[in-house]
């Protein structure tokens, strides 16, 4: 481009910027690549056998392979200890692999220090800096990269703007409450405008109320960036309504990846089924006829479903009168009926066994603890598991 050409660009941005009065917006691109294209494929993940071994035959992580797509809001979902943290902290360079191989937007990432990584966390802890205010906490990052104090200013502002805290600018970090040093945490991680934001256990320390409404918040942050977001939880509840898909893991190892329904509803082994909160969990035997003993008793139609257990769901099992018989359905008592809202959560004894149901408030008979019912089991419904 000759000068001429160059002043001539320059002065049609002037000109459209004193047209509109409105500065540059720095999520501009993003947000189109949020609402009408593809997300910036740099933001994308790749990981190869990854590990993590500590000094005394530690086993943090082993052979670790995940692909994370660019946009995507992914969760890292397990117990305390099961290498989740671990894995967080090697994506953000503040943890050495011990093998293996780590790539951003097809960029091999585990060389270059944690500073030169187009990443940004969001801590737990917040790690605000007491000493400095909002403002000044938000714009950090920017100063520390040299940006001019108005260009700096004018992020701020609207970064602010965008996470919907301008109203707390200017106030101290020790006047804020839990809910709003989060806020400002988000927007300091997010003004650099990284490709990849990581998330560790960031609404923990939360009443249930306000996390709630910061889980709302950070999935419609995510939807209108079009970023990446990697978060870190131990609540499957937390990890279900946040996420495009979770990687559930334990003992340092992957072991299952999947949209939060087919986590919910087709776990891939017992630890899954057990870690999602599923207690209908009872062992299988073939028999010669084709069904299957269970401690409920005989099971038709399952075909050929294998497994060393069968997982019975608590909102696909339908409770009838008692004098109700068919296939699937064994005679039960009421022993509790828990008020949840828009349904009921029954707890029934079916001979020696404990069975849970869940059932809709709305047109269903309910029940009262020492009743009898027939409770029915839908055997398409049932997923078949091992260790």
């Amino acid at each position: 481009m000759t000068n001429s050409e160059t002043m001539q660009a320059e002065a049609a941005e002037a000109e459209a910027k004193r047209q509109t009065d409105k500065p540059p917006d720095p999520y501009a691109e993003v947000r189109r690549n949020a609402t009408g294209g593809k997300p910036r494929e740099a933001s994308a993940i790749s990981l190869r056998g990854v590990q993590k071994h500590f000094p005394g035959g530690v086993v943090a992580l082993e052979h670790i392979d995940l692909e994370i797509e660019a946009g995507e809001f992914f969760t890292l979902l397990g117990p305390s200890g099961c290498g989740k943290t671990t894995l967080l902290r090697i994506l953000a360079g503040l943890e050495d692999a011990t093998g293996g191989a780590v790539a951003v937007g097809g960029q091999d990432i585990l060389r270059t220090p944690a500073h030169r990584r187009s990443v940004n966390t969001v801590f737990q802890s917040y790690a605000l800096f007491p000493h400095l205010n909002v403002r000044d906490n938000i714009g950090f990052g920017l100063r520390m990269r040299g940006v001019d104090r108005d260009e700096c200013q004018r992020r701020v502002d609207e970064t602010a703007k965008f996470i919907k805290i301008s109203d707390l600018i200017d106030r101290d970090v020790a006047q804020l409450s839990g809910g709003q040093k989060q806020r400002v945490a988000l927007a300091r991680a997010l003004i650099n405008e990284p490709d990849l934001l990581l998330l560790d256990e960031p609404l923990s320390a939360l009443d249930a109320g306000l996390r709630s409404q910061l889980q709302v918040e950070l999935s419609q942050t995510q939807q209108r960036l079009g970023m990446t977001f990697v978060f870190v939880t131990h609540d499957q509840q937390e990890a279900m309504v946040m996420s495009d898909r979770i990687a559930v893991m334990n003992d340092g190892r992957i072991q299952q990846v999947g949209p939060p329904e087919d986590i919910y509803e087709r776990p891939a082994n017992l630890f899954v089924a057990r870690f999602m909160g599923h207690t209908n969990l009872f062992p299988v035997e073939r028999t010669g006829d084709g069904s299957l003993d269970t401690p409920l008793g005989s099971l038709t139609g399952c075909g050929d479903c294998i497994g060393s257990h069968v997982l019975i769901r608590p909102e696909t099992i339908e409770l009838l009168p008692p004098e109700e018989a068919g296939d699937n359905r064994f005679r039960a008592r009421i022993l509790d009926r828990l008020y949840r809202g828009a349904f009921a959560e029954y707890q029934l004894e079916c001979g020696d066994t404990r069975i849970a149901a869940i059932v809709s408030n709305r047109g269903q008979r309910q029940y009262d603890p020492g009743e009898h019912v027939a409770l029915t089991v839908d055997s398409s419904g049932l997923v078949f598991l091992d260790e």
